[in-house]
């Protein structure tokens, strides 16, 4: 299978990439700045994975990712959306100027652009002939317990990922009959770059609200994310999978 992951060059999307072409499947990642570290994992990985820059804010750009992700290698299978920006953005704050773009920013990227990606591979997933079970695609959203729990200081990512889960029930609903299914996977703290400042200052209380009192890794989110793309859950289409330590058990 072809496989498309955004934001592949660190943290849980690097690690993604690293599973799922351990387990033989062509790989193609997005990155929006980091160049120098995609085309590293590239070289370390060899055949089978690609990468190419994408600001998924840009939609004009995401087009040419899907048609490159074919013209690649063939096909287009599954789609995993992860990439995703987490900046602090208080209630209290007296920058209304930054709130506001703080807001538009982080949708333009978190949903918006999974939403736009999502649209545009589904119609290379139309084309595929049916699977044996009548798959012909699968849409993977990186979602968080934040689209469940709420956010103190990052409200505008937490609203963001609440729409993604729900993006996915739609596309799950809505494309079923397309042979399209659709996953969402919501992780608490990871020990991931994106998480590191905030885990800088509470790592101690973040662990103490863990029943297994650690914080998770990027492994911990890739291992969930391979066996969703292999097949072998798609009857539970529209699910959400926590991956939390039972930090928020729903």
């Amino acid at each position: 299978m072809t496989i498309l992951v955004t934001g592949g060059s660190r943290g849980i999307g690097e690690a993604i990439v690293r599973a799922l072409h351990r387990t033989g499947h062509a790989v193609l990642f997005s990155y929006a700045t980091q160049r120098e570290r995609a085309e590293a994992i590239v070289r370390e990985l060899g055949d089978r994975v690609g990468c190419a820059r994408c600001d998924l804010a840009e939609a004009d750009t995401l087009s040419v990712l899907v048609d490159g992700t074919v013209r690649r290698f063939g096909s287009l299978d599954v789609l995993v959306n992860n990439a995703a920006i987490f900046e602090e953005n208080p209630f209290e704050g007296d920058d209304f100027a930054r709130w506001t773009e703080g807001w538009q920013r982080t949708f333009a990227i978190n949903l918006f652009g999974a939403a736009n990606l999502s649209w545009l591979a589904m119609r290379k997933m139309r084309e595929r002939p049916p699977q044996p079970n009548g798959t012909r695609g699968r849409i993977i959203n990186i979602a968080s317990r934040a689209a469940h729990r709420g956010e103190l200081t990052y409200a505008d990512y937490g609203a963001s990922k609440a729409a993604l889960v729900n993006l996915t029930k739609s596309i799950a609903r809505g494309c079923a009959k397309d042979g399209i299914v659709a996953f969402a996977v919501a992780p608490g703290f990871i020990e991931t770059e994106m998480a590191a400042g905030e885990l800088a200052r509470d790592r101690a209380q973040v662990e103490a609200e863990i029943p297994l009192g650690r914080v998770g890794t990027p492994d911990d989110v890739a291992r969930i994310v391979a066996l969703l793309a292999s097949g072998e859950a798609d009857y539970a289409t529209g699910t959400t999978i926590d991956v939390n330590g039972a930090s928020y058990v729903r």
